[in-house]
């Protein structure tokens, strides 16, 4: 359960700040947390929160930084606080398009999408993609930028409502799959070639579907499991058509790769967000202290784009 509880506010250690949040980004990680499925890794805060906005208010040995900078972080717990301690590398300025509160949903979704769509998926120019879960937080994220670097997408969501909103991003179709076949929308849209990547938070059933769904040499990369970590799968169409299936976790990785990550984003995303090309989706900002309502909006299904606690 969340309650409000008071703590001191942390030190920075050598190579990080203090960060003023001005937001901490809500993700279904952080509901993993709560319910004791997904415990931080050594060393990191135990409480939840993988990502916030806000000044830079104190920082160790940091050249690159200095007090007065407004930040977005990527952290590994922490973010449902007054004050957070974020490693630099893994700090980025806050987009000039974008405003500072909305920025706290940056982080855990672009560092996502981006490492899993573009790397594990290398998806390309004139490609296609399909997104599931299309109106969460990976989803309104991976359709902008897929459609910002050439591909064509197609996305999954759970009402008409959903779907519009889906199209309204970029996707080309958006797929109700609570009325829709999606395998036999994706394969009748493609002439039955079906689609370069897929970008999946959903796992069980889905898996077999989604190798079907597709094309020669596509790529399945599996970020999510919230229908089941086991599923049945015929390896005939992985070799037949040269399947890639492959998968990552971002938090417990290390704070070099994550800066990594980080400079490909500076490089590649933050111009488009610079811009306002693309943008992070803000449902609704709620008070710090009402953490455990915006947990249970989330888990109702009626969140589009991100929720992000204001303290």
């Amino acid at each position: 359960m969340l309650r409000p509880v008071e703590r001191p506010v942390p030190d920075p250690g050598p190579g990080e700040v203090l960060i003023r949040v001005a937001a901490a980004g809500v993700n279904r990680p952080d509901i993993m947390q709560r319910m004791g499925k997904y415990p931080p890794p050594p060393g990191a805060s135990d409480i939840p929160g993988l990502e916030v906005s806000g000044e830079i208010v104190a920082v160790r040995e940091v050249p690159t930084l200095r007090v007065g900078e407004e930040v977005c972080a990527l952290v590994a717990g922490g973010g449902y606080a007054e004050y957070c301690v974020a490693p630099a590398e893994q700090c980025l300025r806050v987009p000039a398009a974008i405003p500072v509160r909305d920025a706290g949903a940056i982080p855990e979704t672009f560092f996502t999408v981006w490492t899993n769509l573009f790397d594990r998926g290398r998806l390309g120019r004139g490609e296609t993609a399909l997104i599931h879960g299309g109106t969460s937080g990976i989803g309104t994220t991976a359709i902008q930028l897929a459609r910002a670097f050439g591909a064509t997408v197609f996305a999954t969501a759970g009402s008409d409502a959903k779907c519009d909103a889906c199209r309204e991003l970029g996707a080309a179709r958006a797929i109700n799959y609570r009325a829709e076949d999606f395998v036999l929308v994706v394969k009748g849209a493609t002439g039955g070639d079906g689609v370069n990547v897929i970008l999946d938070i959903v796992g069980g059933d889905y898996v077999g579907r989604n190798i079907e769904c597709l094309g020669m040499n596509g790529r399945l990369v599996q970020i999510g499991l919230i229908e089941g970590s086991k599923a049945t799968v015929d390896f005939r169409a992985v070799l037949q058509k040269r399947l890639t299936l492959t998968g990552s976790t971002l938090r417990a990785r290390t704070v070099a790769e994550k800066g990594a990550i980080a400079r490909d984003l500076e490089r590649e995303i933050w111009p488009l967000l610079d811009r306002g090309e693309v943008h992070p989706v803000i449902h609704e900002e709620i008070p710090l202290d009402h953490a455990a309502d915006a947990h249970a909006e989330l888990e109702a299904g009626r969140v589009i784009g991100k929720l992000v606690l204001v303290p």
